[in-house]
């Protein structure tokens, strides 16, 4: 009997009987290897516009397509095929030495691609290859992603006012004057008032609001997003005397 018919249930009365149905589902002759190629590369190009739907930062996308990228180099056929031992030999053996970020980074990047997949294009990608998808990371091969935390004692308040005392005291004498005024300043502001070193970097002169509070404000305008939503703006009180270090 052919693929396209099936076996079914057919009501007779209050009994059953059964009855041969036809499967509505379209059913797609074998495809070459170049159609193949374009809907992988279809399939991908999806990915990346779903998460960018999602609201991921550009970075964030890139980050994720180049750990794929990297795996389906390796692996040298669709992803779609990779299995758990598969995925036990790349990342217990290629990447055995590799920081523990990047091994987890990129499980990461395969188990959400994977979701995308069984979400998206399962149905599909039965139909074209006879193949169920199924995620090759589980809880017997994720990688893990703690690791030792390295101890910081920030320097104490009097520590703190020496180094900038007599950092403000080489500005006198210093070659050159505006890049040590620069970094002196970013880095007091950074002190004052917890800017992060990127924060720092790309605030202007046009961001130092004095109409806005007791003391003005600061708006950094480059400020660190959350979950990949990408920069995030944000307006910070110049207290502590930031007012002062920012004239």
């Amino acid at each position: 009997m052919s693929d396209r018919f099936t076996i079914g249930l057919k009501v007779r009365g209050l009994g059953l009987a059964l009855a041969v149905v036809r499967d509505l589902r379209d059913v797609r002759p074998p495809v070459t290897a170049e159609e193949l190629e374009q809907f992988e590369t279809d399939v991908l190009a999806g990915f990346v516009l779903a998460r960018a739907s999602a609201g991921l930062a550009d970075g964030t996308i890139r980050g994720d397509v180049g750990h794929l990228e990297q795996m389906r180099s390796w692996f040298g056929r669709p992803l779609w095929e990779m299995e758990p031992p598969d995925a036990d030999a790349y990342f217990g053996k290629v990447l055995r030495a590799s920081p523990s970020g990047t091994r987890l980074g990129r499980s990461q990047a395969l188990t959400t691609y994977f979701l995308f997949l069984e979400l998206r294009h399962k149905v599909e990608i039965h139909r074209i290859t006879g193949r169920v998808i199924e995620c090759p990371i589980d809880e017997m091969n994720r990688p893990r992603g703690s690791k030792d935390v390295a101890l910081r004692i920030p320097p104490s308040g009097p520590d703190v006012k020496t180094l900038f005392a007599v950092w403000g005291g080489e500005l006198a004498t210093c070659r050159q004057f505006a890049p040590t005024a620069r970094n002196y300043t970013a880095s007091k502001l950074m002190s004052q008032v917890g800017l992060r070193v990127s924060e720092a970097c790309k605030l202007d002169l046009a961001d130092i609001k004095w109409d806005l509070g007791r003391f003005g404000k600061l708006h950094v305008r480059h400020g660190k997003g959350a979950r990949g939503s990408g920069p995030r703006e944000r307006m910070v009180p110049l207290i502590d005397g930031a007012d002062r270090t920012a004239t």
